[in-house]
């Protein structure tokens, strides 16, 4: 016989004191998502690879039977992003902690790579914190993705006479600079002399040549890259490893990416930290690889000063070539070309400076409102640029050495950050993009962060291995 209650209160139900939780959570790694962390670590993965969350859920449903909507999946990125970074900042804390010596050397455990390449660029994403106090936009209004924490309502669905351009225009002011960090693990043979003194065929075909410097900013301020590479990053090193080259640019072992919405003097020490804990600073050969930009180049006289600094070959071609064909027909323009970047290729900028110069003179100093395609203009650019960076530009040097020449690499890094988080609808607040471009960098890099990442939670939060399935 069930007991009877007793007392003033007759009713036999507890009030509710929380809400319904599985009392076996903590023991089998389930958070307070009631995810375990094998099934978090998919959606993570799926949500920071996708172009979209919305994309992200369509993958979970088909291929996994995941039942996660658009804002489970942002929410939980955010989650493990805010995680990450953190894990980041306190390596980044225990790094500038270590004495300068330490700093300088390889972690206990840790074998330096017998090449270690370091670059550095930035990508581009939209930016939009909304004001304080401000009212989020209607659904209907909402430019689908996609943010971790705001996007930004459409202005007009269809293109009207005026508007097209004053929001083209209000586009234009949310572009801000991400920057990324690729830190390369090499393999390469040192030679008694420079393996390749002639330049690739690949560099002397006009076809190949005017495509790869087709300039992509070319209304860019004179203080940025004037002249860039075409769209496809990975150009320039495809060049290098064209048959004819006759020598075999250093081969990627390993890489490990990072990527961040902070300022530079906060990227600096998060690219050294991860510098150090790979042990690149106790390598045997280190390059720096990058363009022009002086970002680039503070930053390795700061934190990386024992790192060989090389200007990206690509670049160094892009003024060349546009410098040469400055207010002359093509066919006279290859031929100054032509010799012109044989020397460059044999570390002999001295001579493309002196005819620089000349040709300078020939033409005259551009005007202060000068246009920026003048050939006046674009002279002007290409001497204070190969002026610059000339101490970075002994190419048979660096091929003896078996370092690398271009940055096409980080630049490849770039464009695959951008596939997540760049767009012309898409907007982001300074969290929200500093968590995912953690996210993507970390399944963009080898190894196993991301593996031992979920390990380490599991083990702080049950102390239990992961169940593996048997493959």
């Amino acid at each position: 016989m069930a007991a009877r209650p007793t007392g003033k209160n007759l009713n036999i139900t507890a009030a509710t004191v929380g809400r319904l939780f599985f009392p076996q959570s903590k023991s089998l790694g389930l958070d307070r998502a009631q995810y375990s962390n094998a099934v978090l670590a998919k959606i993570v993965y799926a949500g920071s690879n996708n172009t979209s969350y919305q994309q992200a859920q369509g993958d979970l449903d088909h291929l996994a039977e995941l039942q996660v909507t658009a804002k489970q999946v942002r929410r939980l990125c955010k989650r493990i992003g805010d995680e990450r970074v953190a894990e980041r900042a306190a390596a980044v804390v225990a790094y500038q902690e270590l004495p300068l010596p330490q700093r300088k050397s390889a972690p206990a455990g840790v074998t330096p790579p017998a090449l270690a390449a370091l670059s550095v660029d930035g990508g581009r994403v939209q930016i939009f914190e909304r004001p304080p106090g401000s009212a989020r936009p209607e659904p209907a209004a909402v430019v689908a993705d996609l943010t971790p924490a705001v996007v930004v309502a459409a202005t007009a669905t269809t293109p009207v006479a005026g508007v097209e351009e004053e929001d083209e225009e209000r586009r234009g002011r949310f572009w801000r600079e991400d920057k990324i960090g690729l830190l390369l693990t090499m393999q390469s043979a040192v030679s008694p002399h420079d393996p390749c003194p002639q330049i690739p065929k690949t560099f002397l075909n006009p076809t190949r040549m005017t495509k790869l410097v087709r300039e992509l900013k070319k209304r860019a301020p004179p203080q940025e890259e004037a002249a860039k590479p075409t769209d496809d990053p990975d150009a320039g090193a495809e060049a290098l490893r064209a048959p004819a080259a006759r020598w075999e640019p250093p081969q990627v072992q390993a890489k490990e990416v990072v990527a961040t919405r902070q300022a530079w003097a906060e990227f600096g020490p998060m690219v050294a930290a991860a510098a150090w804990a790979l042990g690149f600073f106790a390598a045997d050969r280190k390059a720096f690889v990058a363009d022009g930009a002086e970002n680039n180049w503070t930053l390795q006289r700061q934190l990386f000063s024992s790192f060989v600094p090389i200007l990206d070959f690509i670049h160094g071609l892009s003024y060349v070539f546009a410098s040469a064909m400055a207010g002359r027909g093509f066919k006279e323009g290859w031929t100054v070309y032509e010799r012109w970047i044989q020397w460059v290729w044999s570390g002999d900028v001295e001579q493309v400076l002196a005819e620089l110069a000349v040709r300078q003179a020939q033409l005259g100093p551009p005007a202060q409102d000068e246009a920026e395609g003048s050939p006046r203009a674009v002279v002007a650019r290409a001497l204070t640029y190969l002026q610059n960076n000339k101490e970075r530009m002994r190419y048979a040097d660096y091929r003896q050495q078996g370092l690398p020449i271009t940055s096409s690499y980080v630049e490849s890094a770039v464009k695959q950050i951008n596939y997540r988080v760049k767009g012309t609808e898409k907007f982001w607040n300074e969290e929200g993009a500093e968590e995912l471009l953690q996210l993507r960098a970390d399944y963009l890099s080898d190894g196993s962060i991301m593996e031992t990442y979920w390990q380490r939670r599991e083990d702080k939060e049950t102390g239990q291995n992961r169940y593996r399935r048997e493959r």
